[in-house]
């Protein structure tokens, strides 16, 4: 449902097994206000726990993708060091927790701040050609603290990652496919629909090997190579033993598609 209160809010829509989370502020260029932070955390708790979900798509209502937080809505919580992601809950900047499942983010216009911390956050990003990226926060007195210091350097490389991080400049989407931030550019207009388009592949695989690869890539990204190996054979072996396993092997002796069930 879209509303056009003060605070803003976060949409959510269920299209099959996809959950889209459309960020909803479009008057304040869909500034973040605490209210949709927390409406956010709640919609990826609910693509987390909710075993009908495989995938998410992250979207917003809108010529621009947000402005990054309302700083002066997000003041007082900041001086207190509240991050406003709750407890027990999933953190859609994947600092305090992560989504288990995968997340697409479908960006367009200003996409400053917050919104790169975001899209970094997710595994797969659809940029419109007519983005605009920047880490401003340097300039505002603060630091960026929503992940861009870590993933920026994950996916960029340390001197692409200082280049724009302490230069708070203004790059383009094609600067941001150059460096690996964005997986592909498409025209304004065409990045949501693009995002549903790879979330529906996503959705043919089997859900908790989908799930399993995810985890095992952020296993890689957090504690490195050897632990990340040292997991793969448990890992394999519980898959292998699960009802889509099966299903798979079926699938492929009788040369038909796979129904796959998440168990």
């Amino acid at each position: 449902m879209l509303m056009t209160d003060t605070e803003g809010n976060i949409t959510t829509e269920v299209r099959d097994q996809i959950l889209l989370m459309g960020i909803n502020r479009p008057a304040k260029l869909n500034g973040f206000t605490p209210e949709m932070m927390r409406q956010l955390v709640d919609a990826y708790t609910e693509l987390d726990s909710n075993p009908d979900l495989r995938v998410g798509v992250l979207f917003a209502h809108g010529p621009h993708f947000t402005a990054g937080l309302d700083l002066p809505k997000w003041a007082n919580k900041m001086k207190a060091g509240d991050r406003g992601r709750g407890e027990n809950k999933i953190d859609p900047t994947a600092l305090s927790s992560r989504c288990s499942k995968p997340v697409i983010s479908a960006v367009q216009g200003i996409t400053f701040t917050l919104g790169i911390e975001l899209m970094l956050a997710g595994d797969i990003v659809i940029a419109a050609d007519d983005c605009r990226f920047s880490q401003l926060e340097p300039l505002r007195g603060i630091y960026a603290t929503g992940g861009a210091t870590i993933r920026f350097v994950q996916r960029g490389g340390w001197g692409n990652a200082m280049y724009h991080l302490l230069t708070s400049d203004e790059f383009d989407a094609d600067e941001a496919y150059r460096i690996g931030l964005v997986q592909e550019i498409v025209p304004a207009g065409q990045q949501l629909d693009r995002a549903i388009e790879i979330a529906e592949i996503i959705c043919q695989g089997a859900p908790l090997a989908v799930q399993a690869t995810k985890a095992s890539s952020t296993l890689y990204a957090l504690e490195g190579e050897k632990a990340c190996i040292a997991a793969m054979a448990g890992q394999q072996a519980e898959l292998a033993s699960t009802d889509d396993a099966a299903e798979g092997v079926a699938s492929f002796i009788e040369r038909r598609p796979a129904v796959f069930k998440g168990r």
